[in-house]
């Protein structure tokens, strides 16, 4: 399958969601329509005393990216928490209108309003999707190298119960662990209390994207290369989660791994993703982008998208009122959010505010589609992609340094490539002496 995913800068960008705000963002790539691919004939160069055509702007660094990455993940994950799980329909109903921007909580008495209480969710706040992401980077930082389900109960479990940190929508400081949802609880849960074995640990928890919505500091850490990314994700995530819950990080992994090639586009994002994705996460993927190319924008996608992914998922159409067989492990069926935000950033061609707004006003579990599609639009474009009045306001709402955890983790990245360039040297002359070796005959001899 083909998808076509950015057009040339004189083309019209796709419309935005009704309520967005009229002022756009300069530095972003305009959003663009999804069009049927065409064959792009080369145009001659002009002649020296013709007009020159103007610069090709460079690919972004691996730290502009990683910055973006991480950015774009929290900004998203902020705008969409005060939707959270409500309809689209119903989200007009409280707004007025399509969320443009940074809202409030969907409840004005929400310390004492079911089922949120007592989180402040909205005005800037981010959700434990971005708790979890920095601590996944804060483990990296720790051990340096790439990881596994060993280290999440090493590393990640101690953070989560022994250091207090600043939770936005308690406001207050706690430990993570008093914030993170069941399905993260779980962990400590098995690991802490359980002494499961870690690469099993995941086995029996509820399927969500519980683990994949932090996985993009592996997709960072094996920039380029999106099978590592989806192989080391599926190690640890063993830890936390079982059947398509586990694919699904294993696929939005190896997703920003790929966007960070210097030449990636949304749809080479998509192939990849595609190419790795196993059972119902891949069929459901296809399903939901099938759709998406032949849509235009944002507020047109809400329906079509939905009627797309519904055979795949397992919580019914009432998303606060599950049916009995949701979150259960099965070949045949995925999780909602990573095919949404992929046909999200299909839809959006790029633009961060047309992808991340159509994610919000999708409704249902919003943040975590907006946490991933963020993702993949910052790990494209860079951090100038994200909207800088939202990246300053929701640092500030939360009390976090968003660009910190990005360079940090590009840091580790380097490092990491390092080691794994001497480990490939050490293959290569191990395997390069073992095969030269001469055969053995059948009857024995060399």
């Amino acid at each position: 399958m083909t998808y076509a995913s950015e057009q040339t800068p004189a083309a019209a960008p796709a419309a935005a969601p009704a309520a967005a705000p009229a002022a756009a963002n300069t530095s972003a790539t305009p959003a663009a329509q999804v069009l049927p691919a065409v064959t792009v004939t080369p145009v001659a160069k002009p002649s020296p005393s013709g007009p020159v055509p103007p610069a090709v702007p460079a690919p972004p660094s691996l730290e502009d990216r990683a910055a973006g990455c991480l950015v774009g993940a929290a900004v998203g994950d902020a705008l969409g928490g005060p939707v959270e799980g409500w309809s689209p329909e119903e989200i007009v109903k409280r707004h007025g209108g399509r969320v443009g921007g940074i809202v409030g909580p969907f409840h004005d008495d929400w310390r004492t309003a079911r089922p949120i209480a007592p989180y402040h969710k909205g005005d800037g706040h981010v959700t434990d999707d971005t708790l979890m992401t920095h601590a996944l980077v804060r483990v990296y930082e720790t051990v340096r190298d790439h990881l596994d389900a060993y280290d999440i109960a090493d590393h990640l479990v101690p953070d989560l119960i022994g250091t207090p940190r600043w939770i936005p929508e308690l406001e207050t400081e706690a430990l993570p662990l008093q914030r993170i949802f069941l399905a993260e609880k779980w962990i400590v849960a098995r690991l802490h209390y359980g002494h499961a074995d870690p690469r099993e640990a995941g086995v029996g928890n509820i399927v969500n994207c519980g683990a994949a919505m932090y996985m993009a500091p592996v997709g960072i850490v094996n920039a380029g290369n999106p099978d590592r990314a989806y192989a080391e994700a599926l190690d640890i995530s063993g830890a936390h989660q079982a059947s398509y819950g586990r694919e699904a990080a294993g696929v939005f992994a190896a997703a920003v791994a790929a966007a960070f090639t210097p030449d990636a586009t949304v749809s080479s994002v998509v192939v990849q993703a595609l190419r790795l994705a196993k059972d119902g996460t891949r069929a459901a993927i296809e399903a939901v982008c099938e759709a998406a190319s032949s849509l235009t924008d944002p507020e047109s996608a809400l329906v079509p998208l939905r009627a797309a992914i519904a055979p795949f998922d397992t919580v019914g159409p009432d998303y606060r009122n599950p049916s009995l067989g949701a979150r259960r492990p099965s070949r045949l069926h995925a999780v909602e959010e990573l095919p949404i935000a992929l046909g999200m950033l299909l839809i959006g061609g790029g633009d961060y505010r047309a992808t991340v707004l159509g994610s919000v006003n999708y409704g249902r579990d919003c943040d975590s589609i907006a946490t991933m599609s963020g993702a993949l639009v910052g790990a494209l474009r860079g951090a100038s992609a994200v909207p800088a009045e939202w990246s300053t306001e929701v640092a500030r709402a939360s009390r976090l340094d968003l660009q910190a955890p990005g360079a940090a983790l590009a840091t580790v990245a380097r490092e990491i490539f390092t080691r794994d360039r001497a480990r490939a040297r050490t293959h290569e002359q191990a395997f390069t002496a073992i095969s030269a070796i001469p055969a053995m005959t059948e009857a024995g001899e060399r």
